[in-house]
């Protein structure tokens, strides 16, 4: 688990002080995936290097599995960074060393015996399907490989957490999603904690359990998928399920609604219920379905007519655990 408590780091510039992260709290159960998004500038960069300790926040406190690492001696921090791993948005590989020598490198640095090591990397090798290219250099693999010795390197000191920065940013679609789904696999069996930092709302939709928004240093927005994607006013909701070419309104028609639902109601026939229950016609502006995750997720925008009686509709909606958005007619 990595627990968060009210991070705030502050630099000096001159005679300015400038707050990279302002109150950060968040905390991430065991065994799950949790995306950091946000913009170039919120904060990101900053809150992965607290969250290792190599910057040292200004206040606040961060702890892994209980452990707190704000406040231990340099000793203490060594052994605790050892159970944080890191993925970077490059793999930052050791470019003379073959594909076992650099996931032998963590455990080289702790006085490892040789063969404890041998064996550990040719079990982590395998794991990420790269037993084939052990004795490769990095020059002689692909930016996804590349990315699968990182990873392989980063599981070496089997960490309680694994922390990736943008690791897929400098990567293909493709590769992307092999990468995403190698992650969640070792989550899956591994059960390690997975903290990623993204502006891409791809690998938030493809293998993330929760979200957190990050905007000039504070989260001003947070929740698993279901709740974020349900809740119709905030800004997650609209970002990772958004809604294509909208079309046109019919000439003096009635209100439109928002519609976001998630689970077995993303299959069901929403709008021919809706038409059957009250007898009415009802235009479907846009709509997306998307599986989020291990989840399916729907967003539609209807009209009705002006007529209708869209109270009893809206209540009838939410009863059935729909979230709805009353949008102003054009």
């Amino acid at each position: 688990m990595i627990t968060v408590s009210d991070l705030r780091k502050v630099y000096r510039q001159g005679s300015n002080d400038v707050v990279a992260l302002d109150g950060v709290s968040l905390e991430v159960p065991t065994g799950k995936i949790h995306g950091i998004v946000g913009h170039s500038g919120a904060g990101k960069s900053t809150l992965v290097r607290c969250l290792t300790l190599l910057d040292q926040p200004t206040s606040g406190s961060v702890a892994v599995n209980g452990k707190e690492l704000t406040n231990v001696d340099s000793d203490a921090l060594r052994n605790a960074r050892r159970r944080i791993g890191m993925v970077f948005q490059h793999a930052n590989l050791f470019d003379s060393r073959t594909t076992e020598q650099n996931v032998a490198y963590p455990l080289e640095l702790v006085g490892t015996p040789k063969k404890e090591i041998a064996e550990k990397v040719a079990q982590l090798l395998e794991l990420v399907g790269l037993k084939k290219f052990a004795k490769g250099y990095p020059s002689q693999l692909s930016g996804g490989q590349r990315q699968r010795v990182g990873i392989a390197r980063a599981l070496a000191t089997d960490p309680d957490v694994l922390l990736c920065d943008e690791p897929t940013s400098a990567l293909d679609p493709a590769t992307t999603d092999e990468i995403l789904e190698l992650v969640r696999k070792l989550r899956d069996r591994l059960n390690i904690t997975v903290l990623i930092i993204t502006h891409e709302m791809h690998v938030v939709k493809q293998i993330c359990d929760s979200v957190s928004l990050l905007e000039a240093g504070k989260i001003v927005e947070h929740g698993d998928l279901e709740a974020v994607i349900t809740n119709a006013s905030g800004r997650l909701a609209s970002t990772l399920l958004p809604l294509p070419g909208e079309a046109p309104q019919a000439e003096g028609a009635g209100r439109v609604l928002d519609l976001l639902y998630t689970g077995a109601q993303a299959t069901e026939p929403v709008i021919s219920g809706i038409a059957r229950k009250f007898n009415t016609d009802v235009n479907v502006l846009a709509g997306s379905v998307e599986h989020l995750g291990d989840q399916q997720f729907a967003h539609l925008r209807v009209q009705f007519a002006p007529d209708v009686d869209i109270a009893a509709i809206i209540e009838h909606l939410e009863s059935t655990g729909i979230a709805v958005t009353v949008k102003e007619a054009k």
